[in-house]
């Protein structure tokens, strides 16, 4: 695997090793607190190797994608590998496609505008529509006032909040 010894890669090896033992240091050291009677020491020397574990489970998945990949690993930000030997490049991770904030930016403004033409005007209020409609109609009802006058029938007059009959109709 001549690709996992370039410089890149071995500083990625280097940095990872020193990671792991760091971490599983601070868990032993956390223990030891754990021990002298700090109990928050307990949740760290769980922790501290989770973290650990979690370093090695990136280094694996980094070294995999590289070794299937065939190619060195991407840059940070997921472009696709320089192509070698009049290949062409390809995304760093087969299926993935890159990403364009601007042209994502672009199509939802033309699908918002598309949406508001679209919309029928003169479209009956929806209930809650109604609803706030009638608590700015009545702005000392409670929202429960507003059900038992939807609930009464249309003959009878209806009240407000303090059981009078609305002035606002």
């Amino acid at each position: 695997m001549r690709r996992l010894t370039s410089p890149r890669w071995l500083l990625l090896h280097a940095a990872t090793l020193v990671l792991v033992v760091t971490f599983l240091l601070l868990g032993w050291w956390q223990i030891g607190r754990a021990a002298g009677g700090n109990g928050l020491s307990f949740g760290y020397a769980i922790e501290w190797p989770f973290f650990a574990g979690f370093v090695v489970f990136m280094w694996l998945r980094e070294v995999r994608l590289t070794v299937r990949s065939g190619r060195d690993a991407p840059g940070r930000d997921g472009a696709p590998t320089e192509p070698r030997n009049g290949e062409p490049a390809v995304p760093a991770v087969p299926g993935v496609t890159a990403f364009d904030p601007a042209a994502a930016l672009a199509d939802r403004a033309t699908t918002d505008r598309a949406r508001r033409q679209a919309a029928p005007t003169g479209e009956e209020p929806s209930d809650y529509d109604r609803y706030l409609a009638w608590l700015a109609e009545h702005p000392d009802a409670k929202p429960r006032d507003y059900w038992a006058a939807m609930a009464a029938p249309a003959s009878e007059p209806r009240h407000g909040a303090a059981g009078e009959e609305s002035t606002h109709g």
